[in-house]
């Protein structure tokens, strides 16, 4: 039978006057840990990363802790990925080493790892008794909003310091990096990637000595690391959000010479403004949004998007494929025809213009979307031929005894091949 284990990594930068703290409250909460979770065992890792007091001295005073020294900085990031790396546990934890957390909580993150069969439990810190510093809890609800925003799931927490997360789960987490922003790439990531998060409030106390958070700067890491979660899992959500605003900034813009247009039968003059504004807004819009199906279409590369593709992007990008791509480029012509075409008429006849601006601004929008859409066209012919070649190289070079992954391989190349088959079929 195979044995349950958690591994606690503690990293510790300079952290002399909460070390010995921390190490003896996580030793002694072992037991808890065990008896609530029905565990065999939990090990304690500290990891001094790159420390120049006491913090790699008072560690190695304990017996029953491993004690893991970096000579030079890695970054908070690195300590954690190295200590779970040398770790036994198929549960794996971190503690923040400065004593705001207490190492008993880790007794309910793990019960409710195995009873809610989630891939992470953290520690909310943002709960009525938590002494966090004002601007600090700002930024962390902020930062709570926005990806929340991106990825359609809440959590309040992005950057907890108190984590259990399944041994198994990390494979859809890796690469992670190395600084303060690990925790917010971790939570984008696993928002992202669908992995079933659990929060649960915690008390959060005054930390023990000197922060080594910078607020500016590590701010814009977590914006960063939120933002490359994004991109790596659900690039399509950051083009879909775009298009949502210029949709928006359109409708208000053109409502009143909507509305001025069916009471009157005519536009005003200094209502070309307006016109020109919305042409522009629009053909962005345009562009995001076939900018999101394309990006759709790549993510589908990756292995991490088999398990699950969002709804609307999923809409989206089948929008723009086969006969829906090629009735879009047909009604936006007709349009294009219908809007310039006794202009062209009159042209040709008396080579002369009198075609009303509006008419004029309709036509160009129209016509350059179907411009627009035959680029993307051309593209996703691109995507499909590379993605079809890249998948028969590693089909040709794979394990055949690796009969789950071939699978995957297997089921992506007919995904990728009908994608193409498609796309010939409309180029013909």
């Amino acid at each position: 039978m195979n044995e349950k284990w958690l591994t606690i990594v503690i990293p510790a930068l300079n952290e002399e006057d909460a070390i010995g703290s921390t190490i003896s409250r996580s030793l002694e909460a072992r037991e808890e840990i065990c008896q609530a979770a029905d565990l065999d065992g939990v090990e304690i890792i500290v990891v001094s990363d790159g420390s120049t007091d006491k913090t790699a001295e008072i560690a190695q005073s304990f017996d029953d802790v491993q004690v893991i020294v970096f000579d030079d900085n890695q970054g908070y990031g690195a300590a954690i990925k190295e200590g779970w790396r040398r770790g036994r546990g198929d549960l794996v934890g971190f503690l923040d080493a400065d004593g705001t957390c207490d190492p008993r909580f880790f007794a309910n993150l793990c019960k409710t790892a195995q009873d809610e069969n989630a891939d992470i439990t953290l520690g909310s810190r943002l709960g009525a008794d938590s002494q966090m510093p004002a601007i600090r809890k700002a930024g962390n609800r902020m930062f709570a909003f926005l990806l929340g925003l991106l990825c359609g799931r809440k959590v309040t927490d992005t950057a907890s310091g108190m984590r259990v997360v399944r041994r198994s789960a990390l494979k859809h987490l890796y690469p992670l990096p190395d600084g303060l922003h690990f925790t917010p790439a971790m939570s984008a990531r696993a928002l992202m990637n669908d992995l079933r998060i659990i929060e649960i409030p915690m008390k959060y106390e005054e930390r023990i000595g000197e922060s080594k958070l910078s607020a500016l700067w590590d701010g814009f890491r977590f914006l960063r690391a939120i933002g490359e979660g994004v991109l790596c899992y659900r690039p399509e959500k950051i083009f879909l959000t775009g298009f949502s605003i210029c949709m928006l900034f359109i409708l208000v813009l053109a409502a009143y010479p909507t509305e001025f247009y069916f009471q009157n039968q005519r536009l005003e003059e200094w209502m070309i403004y307006r016109f020109v504004v919305c042409q522009f807004i629009g053909s962005l819009g345009i562009t995001l949004l076939l900018a999101s199906a394309l990006a759709n279409r790549m993510a589908l590369l990756s292995s991490r998007r088999d398990e699950s593709i969002g709804f609307w992007s999923s809409v989206v990008a089948s929008l723009f494929t086969g006969k829906s791509l090629f009735v879009m480029v047909t009604l936006f012509s007709g349009l294009s025809i219908g809007f310039l075409w006794p202009g062209i008429v009159e042209f040709a006849t008396s080579g002369k213009i009198t075609l009303h601006w509006s008419r004029l601004i309709a036509g160009a929008f129209t016509l350059f979307t179907v411009m627009q859409a035959l680029i993307f066209f051309v593209l996703m012919k691109v995507v499909a031929i590379w993605s079809i070649e890249q998948l028969s190289i590693e089909k040709s070079t794979f394990d055949p005894t690796q009969k789950e992954s071939l699978e995957i391989l297997n089921k992506k190349h007919q995904k990728l091949t009908s994608m193409a088959e498609t796309s010939q079929q409309l180029m013909k």
